[in-house]
């Protein structure tokens, strides 16, 4: 995203001021524990990293919406 990485997008969703919770998974190439902890304090509930596969995104997806 050329304006707004996904670490900053997801500071905005979680301000106070926002209504309801929105579940969201980070999917990203940075795969490190440190990049995984930083997704996770920004407020995504959970970290995939790219290339993803598809059945482990279904089974992080299914996680949330539980």
């Amino acid at each position: 995203m050329p304006e707004l990485d996904g670490y900053r997008l997801m500071r905005q969703v979680r301000l106070p001021a926002s209504e309801g919770q929105i579940s969201a998974i980070a999917l990203t190439a940075y795969a490190g524990d440190v990049n995984q902890q930083q997704a996770v304090t920004v407020g995504f509930q959970m970290h995939v990293p790219n290339p993803v596969e598809l059945e482990k995104l279904a089974r992080a997806i299914a996680n949330l919406v539980r």
